[in-house]
């Protein structure tokens, strides 16, 4: 199986030239590695274009999005499957191998999903149940999960952690690194570009459902993601791109009686952004930024 790898990369150069080496140690190496570079640095573009001159770099002025990276990427890349890949991850050697021949062997497959890891070596929740009303108390950053991480709301939201060492199948898997079926990706017409950061790869599994594609969670292979690197760039703005994803996936998704609940949840979402901006607000590192930045 021909692999394409597609990284959608923001500010966030020393991780993307780790994650590239750990690309191109694998024991197999993938057809192409195509790196969209959103609103970047040129001089940072050139030096490591340089460093790592098989890779294809696209360059935007501007900050698209990362499900518009990915789209864009995708239209460049000629693999049969495609790999996404957050610039602040790195692969285990074989991770393209054994995620390659799962989806090889299993044709009902449109994504497959790798275990991940904390830099620290800790599971990280990458496989997880649909959003629903559950998931604000008993998400992966939820008061609920970090303090009673065995209690039910959390591990029918956190699969990962229930998973054990065989693969499943589970609802979504997280866009930070998994391998795509490109027949699945076209059938679907990729990622939905509304959505600036965040439940884009929920949103993408629960389509990939619906036209009769399976997600599955794999946990031979491991991956290890920093977490957040890019999106600490700019804060503020991603916290309000994460509010304004959930909502945009609450209402295509939802049943009609959500949608008729749909002011209720805004204003919950909105109540729970207010509180957060404020508290870092309150707490700001340097380098904050404003929302607008």
């Amino acid at each position: 199986m021909k692999i394409s790898v597609i990284i959608v990369s923001f500010r966030a150069y020393e991780d993307l030239a780790a994650c590239l080496v750990s690309i191109y140690g694998q024991s197999r190496p993938p057809a192409e590695v195509i790196v969209v570079d959103q609103a970047g640095t040129p001089d940072e573009v050139r030096a490591i274009a340089s460093r790592f001159p098989r890779a294809t770099f696209i360059e935007n002025t501007d900050n698209k999005g990362f499900a518009s990276g990915v789209n864009l990427g995708a239209e460049r890349a000629t693999g049969d499957a495609l790999l996404l890949l957050n610039p602040d991850c790195t692969l285990g050697p074989s991770v393209l191998a054994d995620l390659g021949d799962w989806l090889e062997g299993h044709p009902e497959t449109g994504v497959v999903g790798p275990r991940i890891r904390n830099p620290d070596g800790t599971l990280q929740a990458s496989a997880r149940g649909f959003p629903n009303w559950t998931t604000g108390i008993a998400g992966r950053r939820s008061w609920l999960s970090r303090v009673l991480p065995a209690n039910p709301l959390s591990r029918r939201n956190l699969l990962a952690q229930e998973a054990g060492n065989q693969p499943a199948r589970v609802d979504w898997v997280s866009g930070a690194c998994a391998l795509v079926r490109r027949a699945a990706f076209d059938a679907v017409g990729g990622f939905d570009p509304g959505f600036f950061l965040y439940w884009e790869d929920a949103d993408f599994c629960r389509r990939l459902l619906d036209a009769g594609w399976e997600t599955w969670h794999h946990p031979g292979p491991e991956v290890t993601h920093a977490v957040g690197r890019s999106s600490r760039q700019t804060p503020a703005r991603a916290l309000v791109a994460f509010h304004q994803s959930a909502f945009r996936y609450y209402w295509k998704h939802g049943s009609l009686l959500a949608k008729a609940l749909a002011p209720v949840a805004a204003g919950l979402l909105l109540a729970r952004l207010g509180a957060l901006l404020a508290g870092a607000w309150l707490r700001r590192p340097p380098g904050w930024s404003s929302p607008g930045e």
